[in-house]
């Protein structure tokens, strides 16, 4: 009889198991690491925008800021060739890829007309991508490395309102998580994500310039699905894209009702700034539209376009 027991309760933990194991597996839908391979280049470079969609008045420089501290998207690469090519091709931008945060001092930052914080993920210790380089090439005390990271951060926040333009792509948006004063600028803060799953995107104003590339009924992808917290409850700035909530599972509880969108664009004094959450996979750069997408933000950024950035409230 105890044997009987133990081998029904067996049964029961392999049930359970499996149950479990099944229902991530169709939660999750993890794409595979795609090869960073001439091969993928060229079909990038097949699918980008042969022009800008907007006038160019000069060929202007971008910084793509590809340093990562805590999680490490393997998309970061392919996001970078991505901008390269979409700048190259189009004959909009000369770009530079780099993970030196001595770029962030006032006297290199003036040589760049927009930045990108390609997926600059930090540390859930502290959430300040300055203070874990920092701290990791130096043990000077912990007061003054900290004071710098203020300082570099102080120097990007200066550098938008002077004028200058920033895109932050994804996880970029952890970069400084836990500052208040970097997620007024950036128009949020990262909270969470569920599992990838595919996520249809759609158009909160489809006669939007940066958003036309798109059709009216906006596109599906694999991607995570962002919440966010802190500046994000402001609504300070003009949303593109979004999703329905309840669309979205493995949701924590309570599950969120209505829309969170996935992209927006705002005004900084005199700069500019956008936030684009797709995509965690290169697999969704071989969507032309997205291509034309990412130019038309970087041609935004730049102060190239002229378009409606006010809070979605205040129009």
């Amino acid at each position: 009889m105890k044997n009987s027991h133990f081998r029904m309760f067996g049964i029961v933990w392999v049930l359970v198991i499996l149950i479990v194991g099944t229902s991530h597996v169709a939660l999750s839908q993890d794409l595979p690491i795609v090869l960073l391979d001439e091969a993928w280049k060229n079909k990038i470079h097949a699918l980008a925008p042969e022009k800008t969609n907007f006038p160019i008045s000069e060929k202007k420089r971008i910084l793509i800021f590809s340093l990562h501290t805590g999680f490490e998207h393997w998309v970061i690469p392919h996001t970078s060739e991505m901008i390269r090519i979409i700048s190259e091709k189009s004959g909009a931008f000369e770009t530079m890829d780099s993970k030196d945060i001595l770029l962030f001092e006032p006297e290199n930052l003036e040589k760049f007309d927009a930045i990108v914080l390609n997926n600059t993920c930090s540390k859930p210790e502290h959430r300040n991508l300055f203070w874990d380089k920092l701290r990791a090439e130096s043990d000077t005390d912990s007061l003054i490395l900290m004071q710098k990271a203020l300082e570099l951060e102080n120097n990007l926040l200066a550098y938008v309102q002077n004028g200058g333009g920033l895109m932050v792509v994804h996880g970029g948006i952890t970069t400084q998580n836990k500052s208040r004063a970097f997620s007024r600028l950036v128009g949020a803060s990262f909270d969470y994500h569920p599992p990838q799953q595919p996520i249809q995107v759609r158009l909160v104003d489809p006669e939007h310039p940066l958003v036309q590339v798109f059709p009216k009924e906006g596109f599906n992808h694999i991607d995570e699905p962002y919440f966010y917290s802190n500046a994000y409850e402001d609504m300070n700035f003009r949303p593109l894209l979004y999703f329905n909530n309840e669309e979205i599972t493995g949701q924590r509880q309570p599950a969120k009702t209505g829309k969170t969108y996935v992209a927006w664009i705002r005004s900084e004094a005199k700069g500019k700034v956008m936030y684009c959450s797709p995509s965690h996979n290169a697999q969704s750069f071989e969507n032309p539209d997205l291509l034309q997408f990412f130019l038309n933000g970087l041609q935004y950024v730049a102060g190239d376009v002229d378009c409606d950035d006010r809070p979605l409230g205040s129009s």
